[in-house]
């Protein structure tokens, strides 16, 4: 059974980790866990008041398989980006899957994890105005789906649905028919939406 571990803090966004905190447990039977700075209860946008069930300092790179962190404004302040980057940076050293989206994507950067592989975010010089350690200009790739690459996975806070797909091929390679199908279904949304108007 894989684990995950999503990374919320206060204001983070409800739309950028249902997806595939949903498909992880219900389709691949993951353990899910929510995590926030001292265990404390945190606000989304939408004015959900969740509960983590650990608090993020009590993590350990033995305790996941994946490190999800969801995106909030508050991921532009460096004293938050600094409660996650040595577990992220640590993480991705012992071989696990590290993912960020949207704002979350400030602290795989702050962590270095974006310098030397392909990436995307909300966009680059959403990257380089608040993370000043940033290298990875030249690896940025400016598409509005997820980008995965040695087991870091990026994206834009408008691609739940491919990110979701993105951490699901890392950890279950087995079910990608089940894993294209999801996407599939996501997308079917927004087929032929520019023509439709």
């Amino acid at each position: 059974m894989n684990r995950l571990v999503f990374v919320l803090i206060e204001g983070f966004a409800d739309w950028e980790y249902g997806l595939l905190a949903a498909l992880a447990r219900e389709s691949f039977g993951a353990e899910v866990a929510h995590a926030s700075p001292g265990g404390e209860a945190v606000t989304s946008i939408g004015g959900l008041v969740a509960t983590p069930t650990v608090a993020l300092e009590a993590i350990g790179v033995a305790d996941f398989d994946a490190i999800v962190v969801v995106g909030s404004e508050g991921w532009q302040k460096p004293e938050v980006r600094a409660l996650v980057v040595p577990l992220l940076a640590a993480a991705h050293g012992a071989g696990r899957v590290v993912a960020g989206i949207c704002g979350g994507t400030l602290a795989l950067a702050e962590a270095g994890l974006l310098d030397g592989r392909a990436h995307t975010s909300n966009r680059l010089d959403f990257l380089t105005a608040h993370v000043g350690s940033y290298r990875g200009a030249d690896h940025y790739v400016d598409r509005p789906r997820a980008v995965s690459a040695e087991r870091v996975v990026s994206a834009a806070g408008t691609a739940p649905a491919s990110f979701a797909a993105e951490v699901s091929r890392l950890l279950w390679p087995e079910r990608e028919a089940e894993i294209a199908g999801f996407a599939a279904m996501m997308a079917a949304e927004h087929a032929g939406a520019s023509a439709a108007g």
